[in-house]
């Protein structure tokens, strides 16, 4: 296909609709907590010397009693790389930096030490080729193997609806991704995670697009159990230094290694929405 235009728009749409989706979710979350808690959203233009339509998106940021800070982020954008950065990107070079890019990207920061944190990503980008990416990983500061197993039993359903192969291959993506190599240990308890999953033409833009879409439905089906299961939990003075440790791995690896950050930064985004995945408080050592 010549013009993704059309599709880039109805990704965009999609990810609105899920963005909506669980932020009313979240939100349900607090009132049953006793907070009154709701989602912020600050709109955001992206600025490129000489491109009148760049583009922009809306950050969207809760802190409550059950989340102490949650960002879920839409944006859109369009324009051309920086030349030294194309060469990175598939289906670019600095030749042909040309690129549209659409998704959502979640990341929450719980208060209690016992609830997981979780980091969520979905997108549809076109340079030379086209191709969707994603997924969704579990960051407990205190893990529960059972927790573990029902967010895993979640993406594996959601991956073997669309190919046997994606959920072991996407698994073990994601194992690999989010790897601290300075610190040899892993950033949480993985999930999925993919790139490249290239379209071609309509069939293959709608089967990936098919399988984006129930990621963002398998993570809104589960973690919100998981939240309620957790919420209530009691927690010592040791689970709280848990957490702000565990916090100062989430950092690291997001300002290190974490290709959203690089690509937002890289072609530029707003600085906030770009590191709200940032928590409110950590330590280290």
């Amino acid at each position: 296909m010549s013009d993704w235009a059309p599709k880039t728009d109805q990704a965009k749409q999609w990810f609105e609709t899920l963005r909506d989706q669980i932020c009313s979710e979240f939100e349900s979350i607090e009132r049953d907590s006793g907070s009154d808690a709701t989602f912020q959203y600050t709109p955001w233009q992206r600025e490129e010397e000489g491109n009148d339509d760049p583009g922009g998106g809306v950050q969207g940021l809760m802190k409550g009693k059950v989340f102490e800070k949650v960002g879920v982020n839409v944006s859109t954008v369009r324009g051309n790389f920086p030349k030294e950065f194309a060469g990175n990107i598939n289906g670019a070079d600095p030749e042909n930096p040309g690129f549209t890019a659409t998704g959502i990207s979640l990341v929450a920061h719980m208060h209690n030490p016992h609830v997981p944190a979780v980091h969520m990503n979905c997108r549809f980008l076109t340079t030379g080729k086209a191709w969707f990416g994603g997924g969704a990983d579990l960051n407990p500061p205190l893990p529960y193997e059972e927790d573990t197993d029902e967010f895993h039993a979640s993406m594996r359903a959601a991956c073997m609806a669309h190919n046997p192969t994606y959920y072991e291959k996407y698994k073990k993506w994601a194992d690999e991704y989010f790897y601290i190599p300075h610190r040899e240990v892993h950033r949480g308890v993985g999930g999925i995670f993919y790139d490249h999953l290239e379209c071609d033409d309509d069939p293959s833009w709608d089967r990936n697009f098919a399988f984006t879409q129930d990621v963002g439905r398998a993570f809104l089906d589960i973690y919100p159990k998981l939240v309620r299961k957790r919420m209530g939990s009691e927690s010592s003075a040791e689970d709280e230094a848990r957490l702000l440790e565990y916090r100062g791995l989430y950092a690291e690896f997001n300002l290190v290694y974490d290709r959203g950050t690089i690509f937002g930064l890289k072609t530029g985004g707003n600085i906030d929405a770009i590191l709200m995945s940032l928590p409110p408080r950590a330590t280290w050592g």
